[in-house]
């Protein structure tokens, strides 16, 4: 839980002014002139509000004056008293010229001026670090405990109750998870283990200037994804950790461009930096994004060669984003990309990338779009164009001769859950991934599509992220690896997190798949994505016209009435109630005309 302290203040012309007592000799007349990037300075111009000749008025002003208060007191007391309950009118010219006589008579010396301004205490929720006032001990938006232990015990700590170790109830649920795990492991070989790659030194890559909100991408996902491994006693416990060591320039360079690794290794000589807005960098990032790739390189090398069966590497910074000269969307260097190298590397021919990050992994497509040992499939919020990065349409299917080896999976909306991405592994990545027989697998698994994620918005639950890891591990005979991307919701990056290597172990991912019915935006993409793909992919073609069949009137129930209302639209709607009412019905299609046959 992070707290700061903000002075209320008044916004004027984009500028902050402070409540603050006016001094009486002070002008009234003041100029703010404090631009956007100088918010809450106050810049103040004293003018002089008269004009060249208005002194002399002003000595005549005061003359009158004194000439009438002569007269007023020769005045009889009756009529004194008269023309005192009549006010006189305040005018702006008389505030100005200190012309008007304030009343005194209250007594205002119980009056003290602001020394300070109030204060507004707020904070930033651990989860998922939305911003909340000190006067809530729940986050509004995830409902998360301000003084949460999820840091120190992972998901397993209640997200209502404040930090002071594991209830009973709590303490019962890592039990069970701990002997389920132990099930596991007495049912596989114990000899070739699944493999976790960490470092602690990729914890220092951090955002450094402080902005309104804390950065997504921080620290604090490594930490609850590792409290929640160790608390269920699967890491360090019953999974084989991987060394880490950086990785060379060498290996960088078959991926990314020289420039790009030296624009990034010159980071590390400056405090702050940002290659763009959102994609941060100090001087401890060159050397985690090193580690990062050098733990997955390493990991896919020992995972092909058969030393382990299958490896997570919980790295960041993240690397779908990162192409072959730019690093954006929190993305340094390609992880992804640098692991299928190294297993090709290790004697791997084919290598699958299966993306489920909520957003486009356009890095990794960049680097693989025109190679056919590397089958990319990404499935993602697309919304036309309009969701980040833009890229990722389901008509992006590769270049230079390795068109189809590229599937995109554009999802049309959020809030997409399990159905639709198990219903998207049924009917097109299975079928492709089977006909392509990849050697090695591997899966860019962010964890932002999942349910309560600020970012994604989507509603994928760690029992569908296990059910995917599911379907995949039955493909390369088992060789797999799972790399780390996005996911910003601690209790969903790590709940999701442990799901999948539950599964990595030899567990079962505890979904149920029968009767998998998508949602109507669902079913149109994947319709879409096969009408493209059954190009490259002609088995394609039966898996469509079977969906046709069984989902076809669901699928355009909504598209027809459209078309309806449409068609009704351009006709007088007046013609419903006149002599051409017939005439408007059968144009709209509410009557058929039977042709008989001879």
């Amino acid at each position: 839980m992070i707290s700061e302290t903000v002075p209320i203040s008044r916004l004027t012309n984009g500028d902050a002014e402070f409540n603050r007592p006016k001094q009486r000799d002070q002008s009234l007349c003041q100029g703010y002139n404090g631009g956007k990037g100088n918010l809450g300075s106050v810049g103040v111009s004293a003018t002089n509000c008269e004009g060249g000749n208005k002194g002399e008025d002003r000595v005549s002003r005061l003359a009158a004056r004194d000439t009438a208060e002569n007269i007023n007191g020769n005045m009889q007391p009756d009529v004194i008293s008269k023309n005192a309950r009549q006010p006189k009118e305040m005018t702006v010219q008389d505030m100005y010229n200190n012309q008007y006589d304030f009343d005194d008579d209250d007594d205002d010396s119980d009056w003290e001026p602001l020394q300070e301004p109030p204060v507004v205490v707020k904070w930033f929720c651990v989860n998922c670090t939305m911003v909340n006032l000190d006067d809530v001990v729940h986050c509004d938006i995830c409902g998360e405990h301000k003084e949460s232990g999820i840091l120190k015990h992972g998901f397993f700590a209640s997200p209502l109750l404040k930090e002071a170790g594991l209830t009973q109830n709590e303490a019962d649920v890592v039990e069970r998870y701990k002997d389920s795990c132990l099930q596991i492991l007495r049912s596989v070989s114990s000899d070739n283990s699944t493999a976790v790659g960490f470092d602690e030194r990729m914890l220092l890559h951090s955002e450094v200037e402080r902005k309104l909100r804390p950065h997504p991408e921080r620290p604090d996902r490594l930490r609850a994804i590792a409290a929640s491994l160790a608390t269920a006693g699967i890491f360090p416990g019953r999974c084989f950790p991987i060394s880490a060591r950086e990785i060379t320039q060498e290996e960088l360079h078959m991926v990314h461009s020289l420039e790009h690794i030296e624009s990034v290794e010159l980071t590390s000589h400056i405090l702050a930096s940002y290659f763009t807005p959102d994609t941060y960098a100090n001087q401890h990032s060159a050397r985690a994004a090193r580690l990062a790739a050098g733990l997955c390189a390493d990991l896919a090398s020992a995972i092909f060669s058969g030393r382990v069966k299958n490896g997570f590497a919980l790295v960041r910074p993240p690397g779908h984003h990162a192409g072959v000269r730019h690093a954006m969307g929190f993305c340094l260097h390609n992880n992804a990309a640098i692991a299928a190298l190294a297993a090709q590397g290790a004697g791997a021919k084919k290598v699958l990338i299966v993306d489920w990050d909520v957003h486009h992994g356009n890095g990794t497509q960049e680097i693989f779009d025109g190679s056919k040992s590397v089958l990319y499939v990404s499935l993602h919020r697309h919304e036309g164009g309009k969701f980040y990065p833009g890229t990722g349409a389901a008509h992006e299917v590769g270049i230079m001769g390795a068109e189809g080896f590229c599937v995109n999976v554009p999802w049309s909306r959020g809030g997409v859950g399990d159905n639709d991405y198990l219903f998207a592994f049924h009917h097109v990545v299975l079928p492709i991934a089977s006909e392509f027989a990849p050697d090695f697998t591997i899966i860019s698994a962010g964890f932002d599509a999942a349910r309560g994620d600020p970012l994604g918005c989507c509603d994928v639950t760690p029992a569908g992220y296990a059910q995917m890891t599911h379907m995949l591990n039955s493909l390369s005979g088992g060789k797999l690896l799972v790399i780390l991307e996005g996911g910003y919701n601690l209790r969903s990056i790590s709940s999701s997190a442990a799901a999948v290597i539950k599964v990595l172990l030899g567990g079962s991912s505890g979904f149920k798949v029968e009767n998998i019915v998508p949602s109507k935006s669902g079913l149109l993409t994947v319709l879409e994505v096969l009408k493209i793909q059954m190009k490259f992919w002609p088995m394609l073609e039966s898996i469509l016209t079977k969906l046709q069949s069984q989902w076809g009137a669901y699928a355009f129930q909504d598209r027809k009435k459209q078309l309806k209302k449409r068609e009704r639209a351009g006709l007088p709607i007046w013609w419903q109630w006149g002599r051409k009412r017939w005439l408007y019905h059968l144009l709209s299609g509410d009557y058929h005309v039977k042709s008989k046959g001879f």
